[in-house]
């Protein structure tokens, strides 16, 4: 059993995050903020996909002043991503947003943070304190050397330093965050900073890479840190579709038992006995289930013969065979069928599933 970190809470949005809140998952555009439609076209398909919060770039006054027209037309929650300049956090808060994401040692000084700090408590707004290991202060790099798994000290002492000039300003509404693009320097800093304070945790891998790479970096640190009871939200970054992301993070948390989102899929490798052309299958169906909000096991075999006996905890599962294929619920064959007629017709099984889920939910 996983015993969750106790932190505050603060409020972003409509979205509680700590304090035994479930945690939440991120995503952030890769579109022109200030380009509103194709901005928003995006979020919705990520708020399809199951994204709780979005993260947007605001890099100028054009895309500061999109966040208005933005948040009238989603339904989650809305995050500006600051860097430098404390003009363009101050206008992102004035035009709707509901929290930023600053590192507070690189807005110009204290009278410019005092500004930020002045917006955010007028417009109710959190902050979320932003540490990379490429953004550690000099003195700091220079005190404890650059970041690693065995002497993290420089991420968590930027982090606390940035927040404590937060506090100064009696601003408490605070999220940190302290990336890496290293695997073992994210667990070994989060777990340190976990001791050293009680504010929410955003958790992340920095600059994790493509759909492989990125998915296996930030699954291993990321659960290793969630099982551990340690991150209120997170983001699993990819140089992909960020719908990719969601995807990943709702996988990552299905597999701690954590939250769950839609159909589990378990699909076999392939062996020799494979006598259909599984992969093209197994996508199709994949793609239909991130459609689907019920909680149904769905099993995608390659043998008639021992592939519903290997799935038969399968609320529902596909076989393929020499031209022809199967359909089976828990184990027992429910359909044989031509192969050309066993996708449709599962699909259209598995709609009807929903429905029924769906209807007795109600």
């Amino acid at each position: 059993m996983i015993l969750r970190r106790q932190t505050r809470q603060i409020q972003v949005g409509d979205v509680a995050i700590g304090g035994g809140a479930p945690i939440s998952v991120q995503s952030m555009t890769n579109t022109d903020t200030a380009d509103v439609d194709t901005t928003v076209a995006q979020i919705h398909r990520l708020e399809k996909a199951g994204c709780e919060i979005v993260r947007v770039a605001v890099p100028d006054m054009d895309a500061a002043a999109a966040i208005e027209a933005i948040r009238a037309r989603i339904t989650i929650p809305l995050i500006a991503d600051i860097h430098f300049d404390s003009r363009l956090a101050v206008a992102s808060m004035e035009h709707g947003a509901q929290a930023i994401r600053i590192n507070p040692g690189n807005l110009g000084g204290p009278d410019m943070l005092a500004h930020v700090v002045d917006a955010a408590k007028q417009h109710h707004v959190p902050i979320r304190v932003g540490v990379n290991s490429g953004s550690i202060e000099k003195d700091l790099l220079g005190e404890f050397g650059y970041p690693t798994s065995e002497r993290p000290d420089a991420l968590i002492n930027s982090a606390l330093r940035n927040v404590r000039l937060l506090e100064k300003q009696g601003f408490e509404e605070i999220k940190i965050s302290i990336k890496s693009s290293d695997t073992l320097t994210t667990i070994a800093g989060y777990r340190q900073l976990a001791d050293k304070t009680d504010y929410p945790l955003h958790i992340g891998v920095t600059e994790a890479g493509g759909l492989i790479a990125g998915t296996v970096k930030s699954s291993v640190a990321l659960g290793i840190l969630l099982f551990d009871g340690v991150g209120d939200t997170f983001r699993i970054s990819l140089t992909r579709d960020p719908e990719e992301e969601i995807r990943v993070a709702y996988e990552l948390l299905r597999s701690l038992r954590i939250r769950q989102r839609g159909p589990e899929m378990i699909s076999c490798p392939t062996c020799g006995r494979t006598r259909i052309d599984l992969f093209p299958l197994a996508e199709e169906v994949e793609r239909y289930l991130q459609t689907m909000q019920s909680h149904l096991k769905v099993a995608v075999m390659g043998c008639v013969v021992n592939g519903p006996g290997e799935a038969r905890e399968a609320d529902i599962g596909i076989a393929g065979g020499v031209g022809v294929g199967i359909i089976f619920k828990k184990g027992e064959v429910w359909k044989k069928l031509p192969e050309k007629e066993l996708l449709p017709v599962f699909l259209e099984e598995l709609r009807k599933m929903e429905e029924e889920q769906g209807s007795v939910g109600k």
